[in-house]
């Protein structure tokens, strides 16, 4: 068994793009080695802003050698299929074999590969790798030369290969050369504070001396160690380092020997938002933000240089003090004048989104928050909100992207809206919409709690499916350009975390009509496709709404605007208000599917959910997802499961009569027919059950419901045991197929158990 380890030495490769190197490399290269016979025991990738390194332990020392039967055509078959077989293993003709086969003599192709050394393999498997490495942005540097073909690409350029073999008897370069880049067993230390060349011996004697050379070769090393000593440098004076993963794991891809700084904010930018001070050191400088946990401000950063100096760093702190004051200095210029601007007419910026397109078949932004505002006024109530507070918040919600604070850092998009519409005067619940509408941005991201900012948020969300769907720019397999399938789960999570009760497609038929309006009133065109094809994607009839003269112009057309209105007056503000309206079962469709893949991570099996959407009702997710857990906790019973077998054979069994006898069997159980005592205990039972469903059901008890639904297990179980069915007389039968179908219609009540697998 043998060690290998490699190095890949260069330029500094971006931070973002190390940990995937790294883990590039290892699959590749290991797949590469499986693939040609070599197994190892483990193998570990590392990562520097310099090198990628592989160890990989355990590796045989050579491929066996391998025997290969393939079977061919049969010896009478065509000639094509024969040189066909020859051409997929390399042979000759004479060289197959023919071997008896139960169709007959057939050819046989006995293809043996002898054994490599490891050495040729790693050779092979290596330059290959490097040759096609899937940087996600590469470079050629040099030219062509004597040495050197002028073809590799690497991230920054390539400085030098380590490619070593080592066992119980000592190490091995293997040779190779990759476009005139020989491999060796050496390697360099930190650029500045180790530069000279050292050979190593194995991954042991590699790791330890490139640790005296100022290198620190596992990234979450270096992570830690940056994490520790800023800690502790801001514990000293009384302050808290603010926590940013994401940061540090890219600090720690900037430094190979990571030496940490702390200093002070000049005070003259102390009274900026701590959020613009995180935000700009963070984009701008890579610096932590370090906090006064008493006073919540912020006032301090961390830095992390790459080497130590003389000075103990105090240069390096200097110079970037005098940075970040410049970088600071343009933030509290943006800060001073947007807030300016908000306490005199924040009306400007909320006017000026007239001139901002959100989509060129969609209209602007002020189109578009003037829908949500309407929409959000609607939602309102259902909420516990103020249908005039949220209105006002919608209309205000974009507005600070037109503060130059947000054209300078748009990731603090709705943060700064809440801090400029509170100076403007409005209440603290107003201008915390601004913020929190944007929420959920991702599945750990937590939704907004508070009244008006769940009517906006929710607004916001159907107007953004409204009028994609409107417009047919529907998600397409892995495309999702508008984000519209995170905007269909955000609906699912604000109305779910907050238990709102209303008809999904009451509304998104609104949001749908507000869009259509606007059409109309603000003349935003569509010239891609004809007045009836527009009226066909949102199901209406066009034959009497549609005037004879401009049937098959274009949406750039005159008449435009008067054929719109006889739409929406005569059709979606008239006689569509119930929601079987194509499109809005479309989208409906669209967020079930949603909601599979969220109930699903909440442990709820996509069947069950299946079986609840068949219900009346799947268009109240509140509902809906009710039902879904009360039937969930009952299929995990023993009672639920076997009761689910009962009508399984219940349906089955009427199912078939009915398809036998050409009638239907949904009525005339009667008891006075029963010939058992298990047969009228049923009838007792189903009578006890109906009277409890019924009512529960009513209730929305499905709790309660389904309990009474999983009593019925045992008197069916008892039925099917000991009755037949299909009796003898004619008018048994028919009673007894009666009452089957009563448990069936029961069971239906309450679920689609039809739709339940397993």
């Amino acid at each position: 068994m043998a060690n290998l380890l490699i190095e890949l030495l260069s330029e500094e490769i971006p931070a973002r793009m190390q940990a995937r190197a790294a883990a590039d490399l290892k699959q590749r290269v290991t797949d590469g080695l499986v693939a040609a016979g070599l197994t190892y025991a483990s193998a570990g990738a590392f990562h520097t802003p310099r090198r990628l390194t592989l160890s990989v332990e355990g590796l045989l020392d050579a491929a066996p050698a391998q025997r290969d039967e393939r079977k061919g055509p049969r010896v009478d078959a065509p000639e094509a299929a024969v040189e066909g077989f020859l051409r997929s293993t390399g042979l000759t003709r004479e060289q197959l074999q023919m071997r008896d086969d139960k169709k007959g003599q057939v050819y046989l192709a006995v293809i043996e590969t002898p054994g490599r050394p490891a050495d040729a393999i790693v050779a092979e498997v290596l330059e290959q790798v490097v040759r096609t490495f899937p940087w996600p942005k590469s470079m050629r540097w040099g030219g062509a030369g004597p040495t050197r073909s002028g073809d590799l690409r690497w991230v920054r350029p390539l400085q030098s290969i380590l490619c070593l073999l080592s066992d119980e008897t000592g190490q091995r370069v293997v040779d190779m050369v990759v476009d005139g880049i020989v491999a060796g067993n050496v390697t360099r230390g930190h650029r500045f504070m180790a530069p000279a060349q050292f050979s190593v011996a194995n991954f042991e004697d590699y790791a330890a001396k490139l640790k005296r050379a100022f290198v620190v070769l596992p990234a979450p090393e270096r992570a830690g160690h940056i994490w520790a000593d800023g800690t502790t440098l801001a514990f000293a004076q009384g302050l808290e380092v603010v926590e940013d993963a994401a940061l540090l794991a890219e600090v720690a891809g900037l430094v190979e020997w990571p030496v940490v700084l702390m200093g002070r904010i000049d005070e003259a930018f102390l009274h900026l938002p701590p959020e613009v001070l995180q935000t700009s050191m963070r984009e701008h400088q890579k610096f932590f933000s370090v906090r006064d946990p008493k006073a919540g401000q912020i006032v301090g950063f961390i830095t992390v240089a790459n080497r130590e100096t003389a000075d103990a760093g105090a240069t390096i702190l200097a110079g970037n003090r005098k940075v970040l004051s410049a970088r600071l200095a343009d933030a509290r210029f943006f800060w001073d004048n947007d807030l300016r601007v908000a306490k005199s007419d924040l009306g400007v910026w909320v006017k000026s989104l007239e001139n901002v397109t959100f989509h060129n078949k969609l209209g602007t932004v002020a189109d578009r928050m003037t829908r949500v505002a309407a929409l959000a006024r609607e939602i309102a109530p259902m909420v516990g909100a103020d249908p005039d507070q949220a209105a006002l918040a919608a209309g205000l919600a974009k507005a600070d992207l037109q503060s130059a604070m947000v054209g300078e850092f748009p990731e603090l998009q709705g943060l700064m809206g809440r801090y400029y519409i509170a100076a403007a005067g409005h209440p603290a619940e107003v201008a915390a919409v601004s913020q929190e509408h944007y929420a959920p941005l991702g599945p750990s991201d937590d939704g907004p709690t508070a009244p008006l900012s769940v009517a906006v948020a929710l607004a916001d969300k159907l107007d953004m499916l409204a009028g994609f769907w409107a417009i047919d720019e529907k998600p397409t397999g892995s495309k999702d350009p508008f984000a519209l399938r995170r905007a269909a789960l955000g609906v699912i999570r604000l109305v779910l975390g907050s238990r709102i009760r209303f008809s999904l497609a009451d509304l998104y038929l609104a949001a749908l009509c507000s869009v259509a309006t606007q059409a109309s009133d603000s003349g935003i065109r569509n010239d891609e496709n004809t007045i009836e094809e527009m009226a066909e994607r949102l199901g209406l009839s066009v034959s009497e709404t549609i005037p004879e003269k401009v049937k098959g112009q274009r949406y750039k057309d005159s008449d435009l605007d008067v054929v719109l209105n006889a739409m929406i007056e005569r059709q979606l503000l008239g006689n569509l208000t119930d929601s079987s309206l194509p499109i809005v079962q479309d989208l409906l469709s669209f967020i079930h599917d949603r909601l599979k893949v969220y109930l699903r991570d909440q442990g709820i099996r996509h069947d069950i959910i299946d079986a609840c959407l068949a219900m009346p009702g799947n268009d109240d997710l509140t509902l809906l997802v009710k039902r879904a857990e009360a039937l969930s906790a009952v299929l995990k019973t023993d009672d639920g499961e076997n009761l689910l077998q009962g009508f399984r054979r219940a349906n089955n069994i009427v199912t078939q009569a009915e398809a036998k006898d050409g009638v239907e069997y949904s009525y005339g159980a009667d008891v006075k027919f029963a010939e058992t005592d298990v047969e009228r205990a049923l009838f007792a039972v189903l009578d006890t059950a109906e009277a409890t469903i019924a009512p529960a059901m009513q209730q929305e008890n499905f709790t309660a419901a389904m309990a009474a639904m999983s009593a019925l297990r045992g008197p069916i179980d008892a039925f099917f045991d000991t009755v037949q069915v299909n009796a003898d007389s004619p008018l048994i039968r028919r009673n007894r197929l009666n009452l089957l179908s009563r448990i069936r219609s029961l069971c239906l009540s309450v679920a689609d158990l039809t739709r339940i697998e397993g």
